[in-house]
């Protein structure tokens, strides 16, 4: 198999390309999901570009995650909400 063909896949057999009357619908069902199953060339994974950014993208989002949890005011807040949540209680 040639690398950059793709991967190949076995015929349909008679009964899925031309069902009979009887089993046409799950032929042609099973053929359908057959056909959707089959990965293109493009769907194997992500290139290392695509890691990168996610990777990039991630730490973006944990820096102002972290910089929104650490400010004075959410500090305040949290720490109001325990303190009511705890005086509530008991």
């Amino acid at each position: 198999m040639d690398s950059a063909s793709g991967p190949t896949h076995p015929p349909l057999s008679q009964e899925a390309v031309m069902p009979s009357l009887s089993s046409a619908p799950t032929a042609v069902l099973r053929a359908a999901a057959r056909r959707a199953a089959a990965p293109t060339r493009t769907d194997y994974a992500m290139s290392t570009a695509e890691y990168a950014l996610g990777t990039v993208a991630a730490c973006a989002f944990a820096a102002v995650l972290y910089a929104i949890l650490t400010s004075g005011a959410v500090r305040s807040a949290l720490t109001s909400m325990v303190t009511d949540a705890l005086s509530v209680g008991g």
